[in-house]
């Protein structure tokens, strides 16, 4: 069978292959190349906002919120609100697998040159040692 054939035959039968899966469950469905600045579960919760993150929804306009939909609304809500402010869409997504991520802010299409997209604090430390240990 031509090869061509086969690989329309695949993806009518099992879908589009996705690139990176793993990646994708980690991130709450973009990959790291994309993401601007992401804070854990912990994080998130923490009351108040990472100016950080506030920061970069304010400068970067082809960004995508990504928030973690299994935490509280009231949670994240701060975040969503400063988004539609600054003209960035949003996703609630909710993870196939466990992931210590409650939010990310990510380009939409494109990788980007950043190599230190987590704001390390006491709480950052947390959700990463309680992810080491499952």
């Amino acid at each position: 069978m031509d090869q061509k054939v086969k690989d329309i035959i695949d993806r009518a039968i099992y879908g589009a292959p996705e690139i990176k899966p793993e990646e994708r469950n980690l991130f709450l469905t973009t990959i790291v190349e994309r993401i601007y600045i992401a804070l854990t579960k912990k994080q998130v919760i923490h009351k108040g906002m990472y100016s950080e993150v506030v920061a970069m929804i304010k400068q970067e306009k082809n960004a995508h919120l990504y928030v973690n939909g299994n935490l509280s609304y009231s949670n994240y809500s701060n975040y969503i609100q400063e988004a539609n402010k600054a003209g960035i869409r949003f996703t609630i997504v909710t993870p196939q697998k466990q992931t210590p991520f409650g939010l990310v802010l990510a380009h939409e299409s494109q990788a980007i040159d950043r190599t230190d997209i987590f704001v390390k604090d006491d709480l950052y430390e947390l959700d990463m040692d309680d992810t080491l240990q499952l």
